[in-house]
């Protein structure tokens, strides 16, 4: 859960680019290790199966990076937890889209619902001057790239069907192994092109805690979990999860002196109620088969 606040208070200290590359490069050593104790060495070959394990690694390792961090550099942490809570309904849009499992009248309405619950907390009611801020690159433009994340990420949960003999720590491993080159590839171009910097030991150093938060916690804990969970209580299940994350990083945030508007209250508790109904109502539906 506090992921966010702790990212949003990291990125001074080190850009976006370093800290996706950095948090990935200490996961996947430990993955790789953790994956030959349990699984062999044998564990580590793709069998036929290296481009689309690169594929949904880039997609999902690689641009939830780029955009969350990105993103989240320019907006808050609480908007950031807010628009993330959206890929359940995404989730269930791209079922119907993929596998044209329309979602029920009641779901549809509940990610409507949630929808504007999250456009209540990005605009905080004034639409007009959240443009503003997207013309000037500000608040608003963090959330877009925030939402490109989010999509990235549900394009990646979706993926562990097309690897059904594989299971949840291999096809972590072997799609993280991928997803983090990309990050260390797009790095050395935001170098290049000097949209980022080289962080240097004393900055490293600053935040030392916080990577070791983020390679041990969110990325092998976080993802392997995760993809474990996806893998046992199916995607929507899963994803549901995720709707406490915006909960406990507006709690943080409020307890480290954060004020929020009323609207912006609102808004993220038509959110959570709304993906939470929505489960409810997945989980009676699916009691009375």
């Amino acid at each position: 859960m506090p992921l966010f606040s702790v990212a949003k208070r990291t990125l001074p200290h080190i850009d976006a680019f370093a800290l996706g590359t950095l948090r990935y490069a200490i996961g996947i050593v430990l993955f790789v290790l953790l994956l030959v104790a349990v699984e062999g060495r044998q564990a580590l070959r793709y069998d036929g199966k290296l481009v689309p394990a690169t594929l949904f690694g880039l997609i999902g390792i690689t641009g939830f990076n780029l955009f969350v961090w990105i993103g989240l550099a320019l907006t808050r942490p609480e908007h950031a937890s807010i628009i993330l809570a959206l890929q359940t309904p995404l989730t269930a849009l791209a079922v119907w889209l993929r596998r044209g499992q329309r979602p029920a009248s009641f779901t549809l309405g509940c990610v409507a619902l949630a929808i504007c619950g999250v456009f209540l907390v990005i605009t905080k009611g004034d639409p007009l001057g959240a443009f503003a801020d997207l013309v000037s690159g500000g608040a608003l433009l963090g959330d877009l790239l925030v939402f490109c994340g989010a999509l990235c990420w549900v394009t990646y949960t979706l993926s562990a069907a097309q690897f059904p003999q594989w299971s949840p720590l291999r096809l972590t491993v072997l799609t993280c192994i991928p997803g983090a080159v990309g990050l260390a590839a797009a790095n050395a171009v935001a170098l290049a092109a000097g949209w980022a910097s080289l962080p240097g030991a004393q900055a490293i150093g600053a935040v030392g805690w916080q990577l070791l938060y983020f390679s041990v916690c969110t990325v092998v804990l976080g993802v392997l979990g995760f993809n474990n969970a996806a893998r046992r209580l199916g995607p929507l299940n899963t994803m549901l999860m995720l709707n406490l994350v915006p909960v406990g990083v507006f709690a943080i945030e409020a307890a480290l002196g954060r004020s929020f508007a009323a609207i912006e209250l609102a808004g993220a508790a038509l959110v959570v109620c709304a993906l939470a109904a929505n489960n409810l109502y997945l989980r009676g539906a699916s009691t009375n088969r």
